[in-house]
């Protein structure tokens, strides 16, 4: 029986020019959020099982892969009740428990306001489909031990200055507050908390099933009456900073504090939007995303998760976070062109001596950037063109009579 050569479904391989994007993309957001002055992290790939299925994780702790315990046996297989009382270990499925169990293991090492990046690669048992993979990498950054809003416009200032740096433009920030949402849903009637998280989880599939879903939803699950629900949510979508200032409905307090946030910020588009929710359970404040007219999806989110650290540490911490869609951003963003210091030297053919090969390319990596050395085709034109979309800029050949690049000419790839 044949095996497959195939990555693991709802994972990818990356080939070169995929690979040199995604690192320039990469080299582009650490080197903002370098100058903005957050310090990288690296957590492990797995955490205890039970750190990841305490209740912090929302619905992705469904999602988790678990690690089974070594040195299971039959008899373990036999007396456990649930999957789960085989595995002992799980890989993450984001990077916002791990930080926290970090900052509670490492506080007194780390200085009493931490900002934090965490890019890497998390894994999630999700059903494979276009743009939704089991694995990807999340781009974190953290401010945790600031309770003042001057977290937020330090997430938000430098998350639009690394989109500004990749040259995606056009983008606005959607922000709202949990408290104005448990506001919206106590003037429906809807106050007890196990009741205000379901009814949550149904008013964030807005974009998905309408108004009109979503208040059938309300009023088969807590009751609502549908037709005012809807035409109320309808109102919310196109509601603004002006529409809404004065409504009996509204939390003044955390839109007081939203409006003294988008003060702070001249030249960031902040557009409120009371039907924003943000899907985990654990953000208690601020809560964004970040918005583009021409995609469907966002290209980011985050919020304030001020009781998340207290369950490691015993003590609340303020933390806010905002995470960028790496795995979106990547497709957006092309790869810009190589300096012709970047050469690609040419073989004609398989009868040139390695050692002098080896000879040139040395002397090539004297004064160019980047060298690399690839065998004549038949296909020229191809070849050339993928070295173009791999970064490289500029190409010589060589024969078996060439014995020094003085007098080669290096011509442009593009």
């Amino acid at each position: 029986m044949a095996t497959t050569v195939t990555a693991p479904r709802g994972m990818r391989d990356h080939l070169p020019a995929d690979k040199a994007r995604r690192e320039h993309v990469l080299g582009v957001i650490r080197g903002v959020y370098a100058r903005h002055g957050f310090d990288e992290i690296e957590t492990p790939v797995v955490e205890d099982a039970a750190r990841l299925h305490s209740g912090l994780g929302g619905d992705n702790e469904k999602l988790a892969f678990a690690v089974m315990r070594r040195g299971l046996t039959t008899e373990d297989l036999r007396q456990a009740d649930a999957p789960l009382d085989l595995a002992d270990l799980g890989l993450r499925f984001d990077l916002t428990v791990p930080l926290a169990r970090f900052y509670a293991s490492h506080r007194a090492e780390l200085p009493s306001v931490f900002r934090a990046v965490q890019i890497a690669p998390v894994w999630r048992a999700e059903r494979p489909q276009k743009g939704r993979y089991r694995q990807f990498v999340q781009c974190d950054i953290d401010v945790l031990g600031e309770p003042g809003q001057l977290a937020e416009i330090e997430l938000i200032r430098a998350t639009t200055a690394a989109l500004d740096a990749l040259g995606i433009v056009g983008t606005s920030i959607r922000i709202n507050d949990r408290r104005i949402l448990l506001a919206l849903l106590a003037s429906w009637g809807v106050t007890e908390q196990s009741a205000a998280d379901r009814a949550l989880i149904t008013v964030d599939k807005l974009d998905k099933i309408g108004a009109v879903g979503v208040a059938e939803e309300l009023g088969t699950t807590l009751g609502l009456d549908p037709a005012a629900t809807a035409d109320t949510i309808r109102a919310l979508e196109s509601a603004d900073w002006d529409s809404v200032r004065g409504a009996d409905w509204l939390d003044a307090e955390a839109f007081d504090d939203l409006e003294r946030l988008r003060a702070a910020l001249p030249g960031v588009d902040l557009r409120f939007d009371p039907t924003l929710v943000r899907g985990m359970g654990y953000y208690t404040g601020t809560i964004f995303e970040v918005a583009h007219p021409d995609f469907g999806y966002s290209l980011g989110g985050g919020g304030r998760y001020d009781g998340m650290i207290g369950r490691f540490l015993g003590q609340d911490v303020p933390a806010v976070g905002f995470s960028l869609g790496f795995e979106r951003l990547v497709d957006l963003v092309s790869l810009p062109g190589s300096a012709e210091s970047d050469a690609v030297v040419l073989v004609y053919d398989k009868d040139v001596d390695p050692v002098r090969l080896a000879a040139l390319k040395a002397e090539a990596l004297d004064t160019h950037h980047r060298v690399r050395l690839e065998k004549r085709t038949k296909n020229m034109k191809n070849l050339l063109a993928g070295l173009a979309e791999q970064g490289f800029g500029s190409f010589a050949t060589v024969g078996t009579d060439t014995t020094s690049l003085d007098g080669v000419e290096f011509r442009p790839l593009a």
